[in-house]
């Protein structure tokens, strides 16, 4: 990936930046423990991913809660610009999958996040997020948070919640 932004830095600063989308106001579903609630009920304005990143700022979540259909076509093809100016990587705008969070049981996930090795890992472990885990922060996150940078925010989210537990 180019750039020194990774796929995750993309979803949080890259395609946001790129798009210039602004996120307000909005009515979303779900909740921060996806797995035990269903989808239509009301959410927290945070939903908080395995690695700390908060799914509703999300510019590929916030494309597929959009009802507009030429608004939402629009969102993302200015994804596909940021993907490949951030990542270079050519992707059409169908390849732009819709997405519930990185949570969703049976929902819809963005295509490049089901390889995602954070998420798969505190996934076959149970957990909320990997501040429940006994090894928090382990080097697959820790090497995450150093490629984010304090603007993701994903690492101050998972300390607190460490702080709580």
């Amino acid at each position: 990936m180019s750039g020194g932004c990774s796929r995750r830095c993309f979803l949080v600063r890259g395609a946001g930046t790129a798009a210039g989308l602004a996120v307000g106001g909005l009515g979303l579903l779900g909740c921060n423990n996806q797995s035990k609630k269903g989808a239509s009920e009301k959410m927290s304005p945070e939903m908080i991913a395995y690695c700390g990143l908060n799914c509703v700022t999300c510019q590929i979540y916030l494309a597929t809660r959009e009802k507009n259909p030429e608004k939402q076509r629009e969102m993302r093809e200015q994804i596909v610009i940021a993907i490949k100016k951030y990542l270079g990587e050519e992707k059409r705008v169908e390849e732009i999958t819709d997405c519930d969070g990185c949570k969703v049981q049976s929902g819809r996930l963005y295509s490049d996040c089901r390889n995602c090795q954070i998420k798969k890992c505190a996934s076959e472990k149970g957990l909320e997020n990997c501040a429940y885990c006994s090894e928090y922060a382990c080097d697959k996150l820790s090497k995450f948070f150093d490629s984010e940078g304090e603007q993701a925010g994903a690492k101050k989210r998972l300390d607190a919640i460490k702080a709580q537990l």
